[in-house]
């Protein structure tokens, strides 16, 4: 009789974060040997309803088979004789998603799941004081004060191919000034001229633009405070430093809203004083024709008409 396969997984069902282009790999160990008769590994990708939606890999004695657009971009890691972790590399957008381990002797199977989330996110950023009020330093320290960093190129370039569309112009890391456009009009850059990012190219550091931001993947809660009342910009300050956390920095809500599907529909206050809510399913009232971090303007901070993000670090 075939010995039963027991799948342990250690870090499961843990998020795994890596930026398109990147490799990953998604754990899955066995308490029994892979080289065992008759076992089985089935690697899967998901739906949003944890429905079968494309093979992966199939391994099945010492033979393995890749399928589809996984084909020669993926394999078992096989560090040892219990390790059935599934490393995906040239990591594309389309990847990022949910997987499923099943482990099968013939008899019995058993099944573990996992998420494959981007490691970051480029955000477009402009300060309270309005659009083009940034030099490169000051573009520097505003994404600093947003839990971020000032985006390279290649962030921007692999953000637009994730289909970000901006048409202000932002500072990059190395000093030029460009925007993503992935749906070509007449006010960004003309509507014959192809997606893309448009470029001012390097300018001087004096001059006046937006900035584009990266944001790495939370490292601590990002969530709505419930509360009786609407705050003023003080009160919700003060409300977070009693929940035991800091009010939430722009970089919290776009990570959250990017690499968790964090969704809701309340405007609430951050950090920066502007007020925002970030919608992953869009819907009628709250974004109703795309997915995005919805910004509602940079208000009078002593109005009592928003809640708050509040952020908790680990």
């Amino acid at each position: 009789m075939f010995q039963q396969i027991s799948l342990h997984v250690s870090s499961f069902p843990v998020r795994i974060f890596s930026e398109p282009g990147g490799n990953a790999t998604l754990p899955c160990r066995l308490l029994s040997k892979r080289h065992n008769p008759g076992v089985q590994v089935r690697w899967t990708k998901l739906e949003n309803d944890e429905a079968p939606l494309e093979d992966v890999l199939l391994w099945l004695g010492t033979r393995s088979k890749t399928f589809g657009r996984f084909e020669n971009r993926v394999f078992l890691q096989a560090a040892d004789d219990r390790d059935a972790s599934l490393v995906i590399t040239d990591i594309a957008t389309e990847d990022i998603g949910q997987y499923r381990c099943e482990v099968s002797d013939g008899m019995k199977h058993t099944a573990e799941e996992g998420f494959l989330k981007r490691s970051g996110v480029v955000f477009p950023y402009s300060p309270p004081s309005g659009r083009y009020n940034l030099n490169f330093t000051n573009a520097t320290q505003a994404c600093l004060e947003q839990d971020a960093v000032i985006a390279s190129h290649n962030q921007l370039i692999k953000a637009w191919r994730g289909g970000l569309d901006w048409c202000n112009a932002g500072w990059l890391r190395d000093g030029s000034v460009r925007y993503p456009i992935t749906k070509p009009r007449e006010p960004c850059g003309g509507a014959d001229n192809p997606a893309g990012l448009r470029s001012y190219g390097l300018q001087d550091r004096r001059s006046l633009f937006d900035v584009f931001c990266f944001a790495s993947a939370l490292k601590g809660t990002f969530y709505w405070l419930v509360q009786p009342d609407r705050l003023t910009f003080a009160e919700a300050v003060q409300a977070c430093l009693d929940d035991g956390a800091e009010i939430a920095k722009v970089g919290h809500i776009f990570a959250a809203w990017k690499l968790e599907g964090y969704d809701r529909c309340d405007a609430g206050w951050l950090a920066d004083g502007s007020v925002r809510y970030p919608i992953s399913r869009p819907r009628n009232n709250c974004s109703p024709t795309e997915a995005a971090v919805r910004f509602v303007g940079f208000p009078d901070k002593r109005h009592k008409f928003y809640g708050v993000y509040c952020y908790k670090a680990q």
